[in-house]
């Protein structure tokens, strides 16, 4: 399972990730993109505009499907059970967010261990630095854009800074790496 976190100039870096996706991509994505939870959200219709997979809005209890792209809806924290199965929570927040990166990440590395792949791209604030950690201590990958050339660097330099990211990458060469690795683990 591959889990992306952003935040601050997420919707145009998520786009650009998942449009240059295919459709055959074999396991599920689950995202985390920070949202005004006082405002209806269109994002699963931006995002699926621009991506050859479908996108949603993750549903409580939905099983996650390879080729499919689950967005956590404005103000739920999303958790993935050791089944793929998706759940919505409106627990704490969590460094002052909900949707949280860390729980979403932490629960990915819970169920899924060496199979998780996470990526940190743009963001404020150090949401998914916890979590990629987690996600690394079960032997998991850990991917962060490029602080240098993010559009916001918070995210992904707490994620670099935490010592536990493999991939520091410019947002274009994300997709290709997820590609291989995702090859490379189903080999």
């Amino acid at each position: 399972m591959v889990a992306v976190a952003s935040s601050a100039g997420g919707i145009r870096a998520l786009s650009q990730l998942l449009g240059a996706l295919p459709s055959s991509f074999p396991v599920p994505i689950v995202v985390v993109q920070h949202l005004d939870p006082r405002h209806e959200t269109v994002i699963a219709d931006v995002l699926g505009r621009r991506s050859l997979m479908p996108v949603q809005l993750a549903q409580p209890g939905e099983q996650a499907q390879p080729g499919t792209v689950y967005i956590a809806p404005p103000d739920r924290h999303l958790l993935v059970g050791s089944g793929g199965e998706l759940t919505l929570t409106t627990s704490e927040l969590v460094h002052f967010v909900r949707p949280s990166a860390d729980l979403l990440f932490e629960s990915v590395a819970g169920a899924y261990g060496a199979r998780a792949i996470a990526c940190v791209l743009t963001g404020a604030g150090s949401d998914g630095a916890m979590g990629a950690s987690a996600i690394r201590s079960r032997g998991g990958t850990v991917i962060a854009e490029d602080p240098e050339s993010a559009e916001f660097r918070g995210m992904p330099d707490a994620a670099v800074g935490t010592g536990s990211v493999d991939f520091v990458l410019p947002l274009d060469e994300i997709a290709d790496v997820l590609v291989g690795l995702v090859a490379t683990r189903r080999a």
